[in-house]
């Protein structure tokens, strides 16, 4: 996954389809030079801005978890409070230049800690300059070998184990959210903890994941058909909200947009995500799914610019208010920026 392809990003200019709309950007990362092994360069405060003023009205922005400046010093289930303090820092920087913020921190925590995750939210509240929303514990896991599974260490029906689930429920009463990141074949999983712990905010990231590579890119037609099932098994569950985006993840959907000559256009990425996403927006309703960018892992294939106009070429048939909710309300009210 190369995302410092700048030459060939350049190639592919786009002014914004809609300038003016409020947008707030519910999922992006930040990371210095050694993020991922040294394999990209940094994202921090500087090129976000950049991307977020440089097309479209990017008012407010949500910050997720990427094992970024994790605190090797501190015990391991009090590392990742370092990535919160680092990301406090950067949201102070946007913040005294007066444009677009980091309002909402997302982090993480070992919810299988139970019971006593409560010591690490309350850290991570304390080091988030009153920005800390939730947590992102990725549970993906796949058995095929040609699937890269989660960073956090995940293993199968990992969700169903007593202690995460006693740690979500630790995690409801703290008055925090749960952002999940898994496959498109563990969303029945999911749907079974957000009926055991309905008191629980659920964030599904990245359109539930409906995989294109591996056996599943093997039989697409019948990956789609079980994602779409499980994806309206999870709607019924009335604690989940969706974020649509993570469309330019090449390396888990299989676009082919990674190894063209010229990165994609915005009609090219409209048509080629419209039917799935208007599923997954008239499945779940416009209130209860918000739109993100996941910069900069997006930009193996999308610039910011072509990617916000996807999302606005594939919105515009809803009203005004189902664009609203979409591109800014909905993650306002369920991140409370």
């Amino acid at each position: 996954m190369d995302l410092d392809r700048f030459d060939w990003l350049a190639l592919r200019q786009e002014e914004a389809v809609d300038p003016e709309r409020p947008i707030v950007d519910a999922h992006h990362h930040l990371w210095g030079e050694r993020q991922w092994g040294g394999l990209m360069s940094a994202y921090l405060a500087p090129q976000l801005l950049e991307d977020m003023t440089g097309s479209h009205n990017v008012v407010k922005s949500v910050f997720v978890d990427c094992i970024s400046h994790y605190d090797s010093e501190r015990e391991p289930h009090m590392q990742p409070v370092g990535e919160t303090a680092f990301v406090a820092g950067q949201a102070d920087y946007t913040d005294s230049l007066g444009g677009p913020t980091i309002a909402g921190i997302v982090s993480h925590a070992d919810l299988l800690r139970g019971e006593a995750v409560e010591e690490v939210l309350a850290a991570h509240g304390a080091a988030s300059g009153g920005r800390f929303r939730g947590i992102h514990h990725a549970t993906n896991w796949d058995p095929s070998d040609e699937i890269h599974d989660s960073h956090h260490g995940s293993f199968e029906h990992m969700m169903a184990a007593p202690g995460f689930r006693s740690g979500a429920s630790t995690l409801a009463r703290m008055g925090f959210s749960f952002d999940a990141w898994l496959f498109h074949t563990q969303l029945p999983e999911l749907a079974e903890m957000a009926r055991a712990v309905p008191e629980l905010t659920i964030v599904l990231n990245h359109l539930g994941a409906p995989l294109g590579i591996g056996p599943y890119g093997q039989a697409l037609q019948e990956a789609r058909a079980d994602w779409r099932a499980s994806m309206s098994l999870v709607a019924t569950c009335p604690n989940v909200v969706l974020k649509v985006g993570g469309i330019g993840m090449d390396v888990y959907f299989a676009t082919g947009w990674a190894a063209a000559d010229v990165p994609p256009g915005s009609e090219e990425v409209a048509a080629y995500w419209d039917d799935d996403v208007r599923f997954c927006i008239d499945t779940f309703g416009p209130d209860r799914c918000m739109f993100e960018s996941n910069f900069p892992v997006d930009r193996q294939t999308l610039t910011y610019p072509v990617l916000w106009n996807a999302l606005q070429i594939m919105a515009a048939g809803y009203t005004d208010t189902e664009q609203d909710a979409l591109f800014s309300g909905t993650a306002t009210r369920v991140y409370r920026l």
